[in-house]
């Protein structure tokens, strides 16, 4: 899994062998949900690979809506990573401290603003821990600034109004990456208030169905069964969602690993979609 070649995905093994090179940057990017009360940035703390910094996947976000973790303008998102020491010309991997849950969220951030030489570790700290890895507690010290230029690839987003035209359209097929029974409305939201169900002729594709036991992703044959029965065999645009936008970028990094043409993520997803009361919404 060559990095420089820009491979999406990097397991425990190349990670061991790279900590400590110059220009790479390791980054815990952790999320829980609300009704999981856990901190990430605690269980930073607790344990971490060690030379990782901490990314606030709140706070490379837009600040002036209610909805969570938006992505945030370019300048301010610059201004993020280029604090926490990333330059254009360097590498980036993301973990979680689930396994796989939010760290597609950092990859996909990081190609949406124009750099390519990021990856995510296969199994996250799960995995690392389970094979014996060395860990690091407390705080991590403050990185040495570095000098990031943004990029937009606004090809790569979509908006509450691009997905309203495709209710007419149907061009895209929308695969919704969060659990069947929330896309069924059968299991209530995590969010209080926020009403079950799907958009409208979307597709349920569930991230768990996607990785393996250890919170690795399947073999890319494997991955195309998946996607190949959702309805996505790469000949027609696909755009991801979830509830936030966190999960969907696992659905876009497994279409990556599958070899089909690359999906653009709903980044308000169910929770922007549902929080409106004229947008139609199915069980």
């Amino acid at each position: 899994m060559a990095l420089t070649e820009h491979a999406p995905l990097v397991d425990t093994q190349w990670l061991a062998a790279s900590l400590g090179k110059s220009g790479l940057h390791v980054f815990d990017i952790s999320f829980f949900l609300p009704t999981e009360r856990r901190d990430p940035r605690a269980g930073f703390e607790t344990a971490h690979i060690p030379g990782a910094v901490f990314f606030d996947i709140e706070a490379a976000a837009d600040q002036e809506t209610d909805l969570p973790h938006m992505v945030p303008t370019a300048g301010r998102f610059a201004r993020m990573v280029s604090a926490l020491g990333v330059s254009n010309g360097d590498r980036v991997v993301f973990y979680d401290q689930r396994g796989m849950f939010s760290a597609a969220r950092g990859w996909w951030l990081m190609r949406l603003f124009g750099h390519d030489d990021v990856a995510v570790l296969d199994g996250g700290l799960p995995k690392w821990v389970a094979e014996g890895r060395p860990v690091e507690t407390g705080a991590a010290p403050a990185p040495k600034p570095g000098h990031f230029v943004p990029s937009l690839r606004a090809g790569m987003l979509r908006g509450l109004g691009d997905m309203r035209a495709n209710l007419e359209t149907r061009e895209a097929l929308v695969l919704d990456a969060r659990p069947a029974g929330r896309f069924d409305g059968t299991v209530p939201e995590p969010r209080p208030g926020l009403p079950g169900g799907h958009i409208p002729g979307s597709a349920s594709l569930p991230a768990g169905t996607l990785l393996a036991q250890d919170q690795t992703f399947l073999p890319p044959d494997a991955l195309r069964a998946r996607f190949a029965e959702a309805g996505a065999d790469g000949s027609r645009p696909v755009v991801t969602s979830c509830g936030t936008g966190v999960t969907a970028a696992i659905l876009a990094l497994g279409m990556r690993l599958a070899g089909l043409p690359e999906p653009a993520l709903y980044d308000g997803s169910w929770t922007e979609w549902a929080s409106h009361p004229d947008t139609p919404k199915e069980v």
